[in-house]
């Protein structure tokens, strides 16, 4: 079936966005802030933005029309297969700001002008969108690397705005999620379909789960939540960490000797990634600036093992990734499909914080019009949230276009949930499902906490 005009004027319109977005996060960095020192947990920004290119080449322009590429000697280049991480980072391999960026922008035009006049098929739709949609997760790599990097915020960034819910009695209490049947997934033959019920193949196929019934926490943690912890002395008391968080501390505790950094962490860690003592007051690292510590923020950037290790702590557990989406979508047989919390309409800025904007700024409480059917907040943005599950396919997994989407994460990596504010809000919905090993502490993670069975 041919995609009707609307899908297309959409399609272009997401083009014309990602590529605004990334090429702004490549042109508002000058040539020395470009050529930035290897860092193991992010790609340069050049690199980033010539892959992104070259998966268009590789999904659409050599699957669909038979094209040769722009530049077949750089393919292997380009290719995230085919060269090692750290290659990634030699100036003499690739091509200067200039050069890569006349080939992201030959790219694009190709794209728009094949969009524009030759028909597309809804498996042609569905293959444009899914190069967009990568590029959109390198979009998302873009932003926390200049986080990691200790760069100026991305254009765009706005924080933080005037809260617009306050917090009260309601949103200390957790929420109850009945025990019953419930729908996890998307359809396994959403590949079919280009507009709303498109999905990554680790997302399907839908099936019914049962859960008997349990208690979420209607708010992330708070700065100030975890700031309990850290001065409890939290972070000293092995019987909270887990053997495998245990085993990261020591890590940590390694490679900041290594790194000799200024304020060493003794025997282990004893705050998140970007946290100080200064001046008898908490602070945070956000991009280029120290700033105060906002309590009522949520805590970011911490690992698996620290949310678990708080957990621990305060006498809670986190949710496995079913019971993370039933409380996000509490979609039944019975009931029309959503793929928001607050329904099917497209995130909007008073939904969420996405698209690098409030930066995980603003309040827990915040964002009262994207919660959930049973009442939880900010489910979809600020942060992605930390879940107990290890990530696996679902049964009935089929490898999609894509055959590394997910397949290379099956097994060691924790799965957390709902996007952050670094992810493009055309990207998320409440089914989709995010890998993270759970060391990874760099990149835009957070938690909620459930009630213990007998609590």
């Amino acid at each position: 079936m041919e995609a009707k005009p609307m899908q297309k004027a959409e399609l272009l319109a997401e083009l014309a966005l990602t590529r605004r977005r990334t090429r702004e996060l490549i042109t508002s960095l000058d040539n020395q802030q470009l050529d930035i020192p290897y860092h193991p947990g992010v790609n340069p920004p050049l690199w980033e933005m010539g892959h992104a290119a070259f998966f268009y080449e590789v999904f659409v322009f050599n699957l669909l029309d038979g094209d040769d590429s722009f530049d077949p000697a750089m393919d292997d280049l380009w290719d995230s297969f085919h060269i090692d991480h750290r290659d990634r980072w030699r100036p003499d391999l690739f091509p200067g700001l200039e050069n890569t960026l006349a080939y992201f922008d030959h790219v694009y035009d190709k794209m728009e002008d094949r969009i524009e006049q030759k028909p597309l098929t809804d498996h042609e739709l569905y293959l444009c969108r899914y190069a967009i949609f990568h590029q959109n997760m390198h979009i998302e790599s873009l932003v926390w690397c200049r986080q990691t990097v200790g760069y100026a915020p991305p254009p765009g960034a706005n924080f933080p705005r005037p809260a617009a819910g306050s917090s009260n009695d309601l949103l200390k209490q957790d929420a109850v999620v009945p025990a019953g049947h419930w729908l996890i997934g998307m359809p396994g033959d959403s590949s079919q379909y280009a507009t709303a019920d498109f999905a990554f193949d680790n997302e399907k196929p839908r099936h019914e789960v049962s859960l008997d019934e349990f208690a979420i926490s209607r708010c992330l943690v708070s700065n100030q939540e975890f700031m309990d912890f850290v001065e409890s002395g939290g972070y000293q008391k092995p019987e909270l960490w887990s053997f495998g968080g245990q085993k990261w501390l020591r890590t940590e505790t390694d490679v900041a000797l290594v790194h000799g950094e200024a304020e060493p962490r003794m025997m282990a860690p004893r705050h998140p990634l970007y946290w100080r003592r200064h001046d008898g007051q908490w602070q945070e690292k956000l991009f280029d600036q120290w700033q105060p510590l906002n309590p009522d923020a949520p805590v970011t950037h911490v690992s698996y093992w620290e949310a678990e290790a708080y957990c621990h702590w305060a006498g809670r557990r986190l949710p496995t990734e079913q019971e993370w989406e039933v409380a996000a979508l509490a979609n039944r047989k019975s009931d029309p499909f959503q793929r928001y919390p607050w329904g099917n309409q497209s995130p909007e800025p008073s939904h969420a914080d996405m698209n690098a904007n409030g930066m995980a700024q603003n309040p827990v409480s915040d964002y009262p019009a994207g919660d959930s059917p049973f009442g939880c907040r900010q489910m979809i943005g600020t942060v992605w949230e930390w879940t107990s599950s290890q990530f696996f396919p679902y049964d009935g997994f089929c490898i999609d276009m894509y055959p590394f989407m997910s397949t290379l994460q099956f097994g060691d990596h924790k799965v957390s949930r709902g996007g952050s504010c670094a992810t493009s809000s055309s990207l998320i919905r409440g089914t989709y499902r995010q890998a993270y090993l759970p060391q990874r502490n760099d990149v835009y993670t957070g938690f909620r906490t459930c009630a213990l069975p007998d609590g």
